[in-house]
């Protein structure tokens, strides 16, 4: 039997499983496919000496070299485990992306996690991209912020709409989406909008259907991707910004995301977590 742990980051659903040594590839993609979640993450010893330990991060047809919320969903399941205390109040993980830096702050359910983004590469769609993808979100994108694919790992191509009202109307294609991300070789789609007056900064929906997720309640990779997008695209934010960002409404959440972006173009997302099951896997 394997601990196994139940974790909402930001609000979606993360499963870990914190015994992960000796389960294969196969093994681990047969339990994320059971679980069925956007992800499942599995916690293994590290490889590197400057890591606390190494995840591996699986949708429920593919692995992920990295992820956000799965990444602090999983920081939690060890703290609150005893597995792994934080040196200095930081965390390294060691992934797919390479090793990736969770801050800690606080105790128990005041516990607050923040992870520095890995660096990312960025590819302006061309003009032929920017009219497929349109058409799968059927409606015009802005072009004076052109659409780009952001690579942190999971690869997002990412595009703002007017606000955050055209986000929240969104029916896209999944079964177009689909093929265009793998033609692209992307993970999905991230699309934002500004909510203007609101609380929340902006509007985020990330859309994965080529990875078996045809909407992921709260996306920190797709968040962090907005994040550098934003840095890269807006005159205002590359002196720093920091706003929080609402996602999941349209699958029945309510995700609240914190993004920093510092006056070098660096990223951090942060946000709560709680445990909702925890129990065994026999596996």
């Amino acid at each position: 039997m394997r601990n196994y742990k139940v974790v909402d980051a930001f609000a979606p659903p993360v499963a870990v499983v914190l015994d992960a040594s000796g389960l294969t590839d196969v093994e681990m993609q047969t339990i994320a496919r059971w679980t069925n979640l956007s992800e499942t993450t599995f916690v293994l010893p590290a490889s590197s000496p400057e890591a606390d330990y190494k995840l591996r991060i699986f949708t429920p047809r593919s692995e992920l070299p990295f992820a956000g919320h799965p990444t602090l969903g999983s920081a939690h399941a060890v703290l609150e485990a005893g597995r792994i205390s934080p040196r200095s109040g930081v965390l390294i993980q060691e992934c797919g992306a390479g090793l990736i830096s969770i801050a800690v702050a606080g105790e128990g359910k005041g516990r607050t996690l923040t992870l520095s983004m890995p660096p990312a590469k960025l590819r302006t769609l061309t003009d032929d991209e920017v009219r497929e993808l349109e058409a799968i979100l059927g409606r015009a994108v802005r072009k004076d912020e052109a659409p780009a694919i952001i690579d942190v790992g999971a690869v997002w191509v990412v595009a703002r709409l007017e606000d955050a009202q055209a986000v929240l109307d969104l029916k896209p294609d999944f079964a177009r989406s689909a093929e265009f991300e793998r033609k692209l070789g992307a993970t999905g789609l991230t699309i934002f909008g500004s909510h203007g007056g609101s609380h929340a900064g902006i509007e985020v929906r990330s859309f994965a259907p080529s990875c078996g997720v045809e909407e992921d309640p709260v996306c920190g990779s797709g968040n962090g991707s907005v994040g550098f997008f934003r840095a890269d695209r807006e005159a205002a934010v590359r002196s720093g910004i920091s706003y929080t960002a609402s996602q999941g409404r349209q699958v029945g959440r309510d995700g609240q995301v914190s993004v920093i972006i510092d006056g070098e173009g660096n990223v951090s997302v942060g946000g709560m977590c709680v445990t909702c099951a925890d129990g065994k896997l026999i596996y």
